[in-house]
């Protein structure tokens, strides 16, 4: 064999591992979080004769509950994926919202939504001023003249003192 062909045979087989591996760097990293049906599908609870206790036994703890409503519990997992460097993008989200009936305790609905069900909320950064006294620089300086004595005090009675402290 020719020493061209062995240089083509050895950088050929140098190129392929180094392409591979380089395309597997590029692979997305996925991590999931919330609730995870391991067992049971919260979707597959029964309205009408599943309450709140086998419910919770099938399912677990709810991930919520309802702010204004604790008869209303939420089971909620989401799918994120991240390439490379870039920021990580919410790929699938689902909540699964449980109603029991506030009397009997059974379920009276189970409302499933994904994330096309999701709406963008616009967030407003701008903080509303609170108006206060804004002094100067001159008044910061000369703000204390007048407010005390430079001399220290020897009234030992005055609360918080220690004996022989002369630090005010």
């Amino acid at each position: 064999m020719s020493s061209r062909a062995a240089f083509v045979a050895l950088a050929a087989g140098l190129l392929v591992p180094a392409a591979a591996a380089s395309l597997s760097a590029c692979a997305p990293i996925t991590s999931y979080s919330g609730f995870q049906a391991i067992e049971s599908d919260p979707k597959d609870v029964k309205i009408g004769t599943d309450t709140k206790s086998t419910v919770r036994g099938r399912l677990g703890s709810p991930s919520a509950t309802g702010t204004f409503d604790p008869n209303t519990w939420f089971y909620m997992n989401q799918l994120k994926s991240r390439v490379a460097f870039k920021r990580p993008e919410v790929v699938a989200r689902n909540v699964v919202a449980i109603t029991f009936n506030k009397d009997s305790e059974t379920v009276e609905s189970v409302n499933s939504f994904t994330l096309k069900d999701g709406k963008v909320v616009a967030f407003n950064g701008r903080e509303t001023p609170t108006r206060g006294r804004e002094l100067t620089i001159l008044e910061q300086i000369l703000g204390n003249v007048g407010r005390g004595s430079m001399l220290p005090q020897d009234d030992e009675s005055v609360p918080g003192n220690r004996p022989g402290d002369r630090r005010n």
